[in-house]
């Protein structure tokens, strides 16, 4: 789409520069760096940019903050490290910047608490079930309660906290019948100790339910501490601030403050913060955002959208919208509709914790009419009250669900699947489509060339080592153990070639009729080249087949591209062309239509798709807008396990369901014993610790 040349752009001349100001640190993206040596190597290329003072890389973020002297803009260093092969990403600091988890701190915390009570509490106890003299037992009990009510006020906070704000809403959950068990059993056991000096209390009952529901909290918690809203991560890779070029030099704006008019200076390797016009020719990266494998050469006059990646020359961008209004804006707010959606989804647990909250307090309830219609005895209706609350307390439930999570997301990681979706192994167990992204997914984002001669192969590494195009930068990697010509006079020209002389003639390497060419002296050399496929991509295709599963490429190439890769791997279903809006739109007309899919995909043209899917997975290369939409990271190279990663999903959901009728069954031989009268605090801590043993090991075993 071509767009008219925006008025009022000024000519600036070239030797008015005004100096550079930027903040004294940005955060550098790098998505393809994996391991120690990766850390070495970004920041000993660091270390010799001069404008660069000092580099911290984070592994686990894929970050690394750069700290620039005064006056220096980060374009050096992304520069230097896109020389060294390293993809990097200008992020936005203050959209990533979030407070430190102090909440989980807080809540591993209270777990240590309650089991270090709950452990003395019940060494204590036994003293007292073994046969104790009265003035021994009652010792006994207040030594318990000094332990166990500092620890309980504590501990079980976030059970009282919850109770309170559900109950002033009007409403119930699955915490207000836990809070009042806690509550109603230390009473009791504190009015036991001061004026009964009787031989039950329940404070080692109600320290262990805190432990063990803790316990279920702080794993659930530790699944869902890996995702954060993919929105964020794609408004982070808006660059905060803009060259903007005017009539009396350059300077540095927020981004939010550009208009449409503004001229705007992208070096070679930035992206467009803005959708705008360029104002000469130039050579495009949109595969982040159309998928399309192959650079994309722009005309004077013609379109671009913020997210794309200038290449070879800088470029001068005519803004055509604000950054609110950009593309990269409206594929954020698409990931944001479409992950709220996914936030609807009920698992199992969510499903039988509806019920539980109701069930608890009518057996409850009822438990205390029946008591006190036959006896008109008070304190024992209320024992027996508390009993069936203590006993019929949801620990197994708490933990049917985070301890199968914990167990199979162990072994994912071990595999090279990193889960972070608290329902991800759910859903994932209900698929039965699969939807494909090419570009950087299926393939390596490289192509390899076939055999060339020495002096044709000498010539083209010297040629294509000197040009950041796409193309070129996968010459030279496929022609890395050639030695290099002595080409003199290497000049790029944008759009159409690396020139340069060689034995006194002139050589090239650029476009041709039907792909690259090398031109030589005395003849043109072509140089196809075939993508790569990533490593077990083939065997993934064959085994999800075999699963039953349909398998389809959803992709921004080009059809024949695509076409031509999908005959190779054995896939029918092709989608070529696909805009990021339409491939969100193909996942949800076939959700739409009963079909649970998953989105395997790398860029943000596949964000969208990636939150609406019923699952995703990114590959680890992906860009982190991706990899934060997607349930979970293919951390290795081998996409074969995908596959098996759907098999242990699919155990999960068997183990999950075998851990709630682990849980009803539990019930149903406690509930009637509570409801009796037989309960006694021994049997209701043995027996609740004894369900929730039995569930998390239920869950651990291969």
């Amino acid at each position: 789409m071509s767009i008219a040349a925006c008025p009022g752009c000024i000519a600036v001349p070239a030797d008015i520069v005004a100096p550079v100001e930027t903040d004294h640190a940005v955060d550098i993206a790098l998505p393809g760096i994996s391991c120690a040596g990766c850390i070495a190597g970004v920041e000993r290329t660091l270390d010799a940019v001069p404008s660069v003072r000092a580099a911290r890389v984070n592994l686990a973020a894929r970050r690394v903050r750069v700290s620039l002297a005064p006056g220096a803009g980060p374009d050096a260093a992304l520069a230097a490290l896109g020389a060294a092969g390293y993809e990097a990403l200008e992020l936005d600091s203050a959209s990533l910047s979030s407070a430190s988890d102090d909440a989980a701190r807080r809540l591993l915390a209270r777990i240590a608490v309650a089991g270090f009570a709950m452990m003395n509490v019940m060494a204590l106890s036994v003293a007292v079930w073994s046969g104790a003299e009265e003035a021994t037992r009652a010792l006994f009990h207040w030594v318990s309660a000094a332990i166990a009510l500092p620890a309980l006020a504590f501990s079980a906070v976030p059970f009282f906290a919850s109770a309170a704000a559900a109950l002033r809403a009007g409403r119930l959950n699955m915490d207000v019948p836990i809070a009042i068990a806690i509550a109603l059993a230390a009473a009791m056991s504190l009015y036991e100790t001061a004026f009964e000096s009787g031989a039950d209390t329940w404070f080692d009952a109600a320290l262990s339910l805190t432990f063990f529901l803790l316990v279920g909290r702080f794993l659930e918690r530790r699944a869902r501490a890996a995702a954060r809203s993919a929105a964020a991560e794609l408004t982070a890779l808006e660059l905060p601030r803009a060259t903007r070029v005017t009539a009396t030099g350059r300077e540095v704006v927020e981004v939010a403050a550009l208009r449409p008019g503004d001229r705007i200076a992208l070096a070679s390797g930035a992206r467009a913060p803005v959708d705008g016009v360029a104002e000469s020719a130039a050579t495009l990266d949109r595969s982040a955002l159309t998928g399309e494998a192959d650079p994309v050469g722009v005309a004077a006059g013609d379109a671009i959208c913020a997210g794309d990646m200038v290449l070879g020359a800088p470029l001068v961008l005519c803004a055509s919208a604000r950054a609110e209004d950009s593309t990269l804006r409206r594929l954020a707010a698409m990931v944001e509709v479409a992950e709220t959606g996914r936030h609807r989804y009920s698992g199992i647990a969510d499903r039988a914790a509806r019920l539980y909250a109701p069930v608890v307090h009518g057996l409850a309830a009822l438990a205390f009419a029946l008591w006190w219609a036959a006896t008109s005895d008070l304190h024992q209706s209320i024992a027996v009250a508390t009993a069936t609350l203590i006993i019929t307390c949801p620990c197994a439930l708490a933990l049917a669900v985070p301890a199968v999570m914990a167990a199979m997301t162990g072994r994912l990681f071990r595999r090279g699947i990193l889960l972070k979706s608290p329902t991800g192994l759910e859903r994932l167990a209900e698929i039965d489509t699969v939807f494909l992204d090419k570009t950087g997914t299926l393939t390596e984002g490289v192509l390899q060339l076939p055999d060339l001669d020495a002096d044709a192969a000498a010539v083209a590494h010297a040629l294509s080592r000197v040009s950041n195009h796409p193309v070129s930068v996968s010459i030279a990697a496929a022609l890395r153990d050639h030695d290099a010509a002595p080409v003199t006079g290497i000049e790029e020209v944008p759009g159409d070639g690396v020139y340069g002389q060689w034995n006194g003639a002139s050589v090239r390497l650029g476009r041709g009729p039907d792909g690259p060419v090398l031109d030589l002296p005395d003849r043109r050399v072509a140089l196809p080249m075939t993508e790569r496929l990533r490593p077990g991509a083939a065997e993934m295709v064959a085994d999800l087949r075999r699963m039953g599963l349909a398998v389809g490429i959803v992709t921004g190439d080009t059809e024949p591209r695509a076409r031509a890769l999908a005959d190779r791997i054995g896939i029918a279903e092709v989608h070529a062309g696909v805009t990021p809006e339409r491939k969100a739109e193909l996942v949800q007309a076939h959700e739409a239509g009963g079909r649970r899919v998953l989105m395997l995909g790398d860029g943000l043209n596949d964000a969208a798709a990636l939150a609406g899917a019923h699952a995703s997975l990114a590959p680890g290369t992906a860009l982190d807008a991706a990899r934060v939409a997607a349930d979970g990271v293919v951390l290795g190279g081998d996409l074969g396990a995908v596959a098996e990663t759907l098999c242990l999903a699919r155990r999960a959901r068997r183990r999950i369901r075998q851990n709630l009728a682990l849980a009803a069954l539990y019930n149903a031989v406690a509930i009637p014993v509570a409801m009796s009268g037989l309960a006694t605090p021994l049997m209701a801590a043995i027996v609740m610790s004894s369900s929730s043993i039995f569930v998390v090991l239920n869950a651990v075993r291969r």
